[in-house]
């Protein structure tokens, strides 16, 4: 079905693992719109004073940035707020291979490690260096527009295609390695990473993927008359998707504001070189158990239980 469809080898990367070590400079970014972030980050300062670790806090508006700070220099990145939140946060480390460690002060915590209960305990693990670092793979995605590549993302949860204002459905090829692999007719189209597994791909009905996995994932979202499964794909496909509508199409990177393409656009997703290194004091059995206790513990569910 996927015709002559071959893996792209200079696309695969082992991502070198890294040995925990105590970190000497650290970056505190709660979220400037969270009162809780905020007196997280106090907490958090308090405790790391009287350890004597070197830190700065950037309170941080992640909706309507207007300054970034300076990421370089720093060997450990903590984010407080939500998933959206820690997302944000990790688009300015990944690049320069900078250790993310999630606070959870928002409603949902599927990335974030710890919370307010746990804090203290997690904090002295932290620097007895008594934890480990995950490698989560990221994806690429890049405009291709004129022959070029006109803008490039790193893709922590997805990329997405989809319809514009108009609620029509729109057509998306998606081909592999220069081979043709489908068409769909959906409201739109995901490619996610394992992490995207648990986020808008979940929504959409998708499988959940463990985060160690280094696949990427295909998914229609809504489709009509077209194939309504999801496809994994190993890590060293290139992926290219050309919408074919005659209303707005548009293409999203978790979540952001959404960028307009025009009929002559395609977009290339690939496996990105970088990986996003994410602080884990847990085994790496933790997902599922941790997944279950989300989704039964979802603040929209029990909201709903009340009303």
């Amino acid at each position: 079905m996927f015709g002559n469809y071959k893996l792209n080898p200079a696309i695969i990367n082992t991502m070198p693992a890294i040995t925990p070590f105590i970190p000497k400079n650290i970056l505190l970014m709660p979220n400037a719109a969270v009162q809780k972030a905020a007196q997280l980050a106090d907490c958090i300062s308090s405790s790391l004073k009287r350890h004597a670790v070197a830190h700065c806090v950037f309170p941080y508006d992640y909706e309507h940035p207007t300054q970034v700070p300076q990421i370089e220099g720093h060997d450990l990145l903590i984010v407080i707020g939500g998933d959206g939140t820690l997302l944000r946060a990790g688009h300015l480390c990944a690049p320069y291979d900078i250790p993310l460690l999630g606070v959870q002060a928002g409603r949902l915590g599927f990335l974030t490690e710890l919370n307010e209960d746990c804090l203290e305990s997690g904090l002295t693990r932290l620097l007895s260096a008594n934890y480990r670092l995950e490698n989560r793979m990221m994806l690429q995605a890049e405009l291709i527009e004129n022959g070029g590549v006109q803008q490039r993302w790193d893709v922590i949860n997805e990329t997405l295609i989809s319809r514009g204002r108009e609620a029509r459905p729109i057509e998306v090829r998606v081909d592999l390695n220069e081979g043709y692999m489908m068409s769909y007719i959906a409201d739109g189209l995901i490619v996610a990473t394992a992490t995207g597994s648990t986020a808008y791909a979940l929504a959409a009905g998708g499988p959940i993927l463990p985060p160690e996995l280094r696949n990427m994932l295909v998914l229609p979202i809504a489709p009509h008359l077209s194939l309504d499964r999801a496809v994994v794909l190993a890590e060293g496909a290139v992926v290219n998707l050309r919408a074919i509508s005659d209303f707005e199409v548009v293409v999203s990177i978790d979540g952001m504001p959404p960028l307009a393409l025009s009929p002559e656009s395609s977009v290339r997703v690939t496996a990105n070189k970088k990986p996003l290194r994410m602080v884990r004091f847990d085994e790496p059995n933790y997902f599922y158990r941790d997944l279950a206790d989300m989704l039964q513990r979802n603040p929209v569910l029990k909201k709903d239980a009340h009303e």
